[in-house]
């Protein structure tokens, strides 16, 4: 449990810096510079790519893990114990690629927003 928790605050933490970068890098460039300072341009670039890669091995990894729950359910062969686990790796695969793409579209709007 506690390990769960702090994976969570690492990624609140992370998603909390991009979303400072992002709103400091257009102050920079709107009122106080002509250009961001380089370092806050290349954090904000790192946050972009690895934005992009997370959604781009999120997308086979769901439907891997829905897959999986439908052969699993396929081939419980009545025993409802794996039945209820093949539906709730189903239910929480889909839930998790929607929340993914869900921040995507946050993050978008936040941007689009502020620039």
């Amino acid at each position: 449990m506690k390990k769960s928790k702090n994976i969570f605050i690492l990624f609140y933490f992370i998603f909390l810096l991009f979303i400072f970068l992002t709103l400091f890098n257009n102050i920079c460039k709107s009122a106080l510079f002509d250009s961001p300072p380089a370092l806050v341009d290349k954090l904000t670039n790192a946050f972009e790519s690895i934005k992009g890669w997370l959604i781009t091995l999120a997308t086979p990894a769901a439907a891997v893990a829905v897959g999986v729950g439908v052969f699993m359910k396929k081939f419980s062969f009545g025993d409802e114990e794996r039945i209820r686990v093949a539906k709730k790796l189903i239910r929480g695969s889909l839930f998790s690629y929607a929340f993914i793409l869900a921040i995507n579209l946050i993050l978008s709007a936040i941007k689009s927003l502020v620039e």
